[in-house]
């Protein structure tokens, strides 16, 4: 088993969610809310709005997500879902559970993310999130793989 941290569109509630469902793509347990110890930049980019972890550790905000404890299965799945190595790359890091199935947390958990390390570098200089939500504030839509053309 293997943990990754989420914080866009594979989020409970969000559009992609239910892939970590399908267990046809292997196994998921949702652990917890957790947030990455170090800031990084979490930007909407691209004509589709999708939301992107760039990876410059150091800069932007404390970013909030969710932690999933995923079998080798899901794990090959989410690498070619998230288009790894070329989109995205998986890399390791550290975030602090904030809260679990059982109440709140304080652990430090070493996991995997989907980040981007090679980009426009406009997308540098956009608005940096804490928490994606494909419904908020940012008025940007994301726009689903099935309906890009």
């Amino acid at each position: 088993m293997a943990q990754v941290f989420v914080y866009g569109t594979l989020k409970r509630g969000q559009p992609n969610h239910s892939v970590l469902l399908d267990g046809e793509h292997g196994h998921a347990a949702f652990l917890g809310l957790a947030r990455t110890l170090e800031r990084y930049p979490l930007v909407i980019a691209g004509e589709y709005n999708v939301p992107r972890l760039l990876n410059l550790p150091g800069t932007g905000r404390y970013v909030q997500g969710e932690l999933y404890d995923v079998d080798k299965r899901m794990l090959r799945f989410l690498d070619a879902f998230e288009g790894c190595p070329d989109e995205y790359q998986r890399t390791p890091l550290s975030v602090q559970v904030l809260q679990g199935d059982s109440g709140p947390q304080e652990a430090v958990v070493q996991c995997f993310v989907y980040s981007t390390a090679t980009y426009p570098p406009e997308w540098a200089r956009l608005p940096c999130l804490d928490c994606y939500d494909s419904q908020g504030p940012h008025g940007l839509r994301y726009h689903p793989r099935e309906s890009r053309r």
